[in-house]
C-alpha cells in the first residue's frame, strides 16, 4: 500500500475519473477534488476516495484540497474561462503545501498566439506552472474519443447516423480518456522522469472524418457518414443548443487550427508510459455502444 496521498481535480471527469481508477488499482491514496455531493461523488467514496468539495476559482477550497498531497492532477472544465486564474491558485497552493509535483492538462493547440482564447490560456497556464517550480508535467492531447459524445455530436450519431463538424480534411488520432487517465496516474506515482517535460498525446490511428466516421459506423455495424460544417453554421449550431459562448469560440477556433494540421500526427508516448498501446476508435465505441444507439426525441 501506498501511503502517499494524491489529488485528482475534475475527479468526476472522463480523465479524473480513470486516473483514479488506476491510482487506486496500484493501491495508492486518492483525494477527489469536485464541486458537487451527488451520485458521481457517493460512487468515488464507495471506492475509498477521499472526497473534498470546492471550486477551482476558490482559492480558500484549493489551498484546503492540497494539504497533505504528494502530488496532483490538475485539469480545468474546457466550458469555462479564467483557467489562468485556477492555474495560478492552484500553484501557490501547491508550493504552500510543499507537493512534490503537478500533472497538468493542457491541449494540443497551446500556444502564446492562439486565437482560442481557452488553448491561449493553456499555454499561460503551462507558464504559470513553470515559473511557480513545483514540478510540472504537462500533457497535450489531441481531441478526445469523447467529443463523439458531446452533445452537439452524439444525438447526430444516434439519431441520424451522422458526423457533422467543420473538420475538412484535417486529421487526428483520436484518444481516450482511459488511456490518458492510466498514463496521469503512471506520471503522478513515479514523477521524476517526467519533470518539465510536455508530452503531445494520441491515439493509436490518425485518420481524417471520412475515416472516423468509417470505423464508428463498423464498430456499430450502420454506416455513418461525414458531413462537413461551415465555421458560421457549426457556431449557430452550438448556440442554438446553448453551448457556453466560452467554448463555441474556442472550438470554432480550434476547428481551424485543426483544417491547418494542428491536430495531426501520431506517436508512442502512451505507450511508453502506460505500457499498454491506446484503444482504436472501433474498441472505445464498442465499450460504449449503448450510447450510440437511437434516442427519444
Amino acid at each position: 500500500m501506498n501511503d502517499e496521498l494524491y489529488l485528482v481535480t475534475g475527479a468526476t471527469g472522463a480523465t479524473g475519473r480513470s486516473a483514479i481508477d488506476h491510482l487506486l488499482s496500484r493501491g495508492s491514496k486518492v483525494r477527489a477534488f469536485v464541486h458537487n455531493d451527488d451520485d458521481r461523488a457517493q460512487a468515488l467514496r464507495g471506492k475509498g476516495v477521499e472526497v473534498v468539495f470546492g471550486d477551482l476559482l476558490d482559492n480558500d477550497a484549493v489551498q484546503k484540497a492540497v494539504r497533505g498531497v504528494t502530488g496532483a492532477y490538475f485539469v480545468y472544465p474546457v466550458m469555462q474561462p479564467q483557467l489562468v486564474d485556477a492555474s495560478a491558485y492552484f500553484a501557490h497552493a501547491a508550493i504552500a503545501a510543499g507537493v512534490r509535483s503537478i500533472v497538468n492538462m493542457s491541449q494540443i493547440s497551446a500556444k502564446a498566439d492562439a486565437v482560442s482564447h481557452a488553448a491561449r490560456s493553456h499555454w499561460y497556464g503551462e507558464r504559470v506552472f513553470d515559473w511557480a517550480g513545483v514540478p510540472v508535467t504537462h500533457l497535450r492531447p489531441t481531441f478526445f474519443m469523447e467529443w463523439l459524445t458531446y452533445g452537439f455530436q452524439l444525438p447526430l450519431i444516434a439519431n441520424h447516423d451522422l458526423i457533422k463538424v467543420p473538420a475538412g480534411d484535417g486529421r487526428h488520432a483520436p484518444i481516450s480518456a482511459e488511456d490518458q487517465g492510466r498514463a496521469i496516474a503512471n506520471i503522478m506515482l513515479d514523477p521524476t522522469p517526467h519533470s518539465g517535460k510536455t508530452y503531445p498525446l494520441y491515439g493509436a490511428v490518425e485518420m481524417n472524418h471520412d475515416e472516423l466516421a468509417s470505423a464508428v459506423g463498423e464498430a456499430l455495424g450502420r454506416k455513418i457518414r461525414y458531413e462537413p460544417e461551415s465555421f458560421d453554421d457549426f457556431s449557430e449550431r452550438l448556440n442554438s443548443i446553448g453551448m457556453p459562448k466560452h467554448f463555441i469560440q474556442h472550438i470554432v477556433a480550434v476547428y481551424r487550427d485543426y483544417q491547418n494540421g494542428d491536430f495531426a500526427g501520431n506517436n508512442n508516448v502512451i505507450e511508453a508510459l502506460t505500457g499498454r498501446k491506446p484503444m482504436t476508435v472501433g474498441e472505445y465505441v464498442k465499450a460504449n455502444r449503448k450510447l450510440f444507439q437511437p434516442q427519444e426525441r
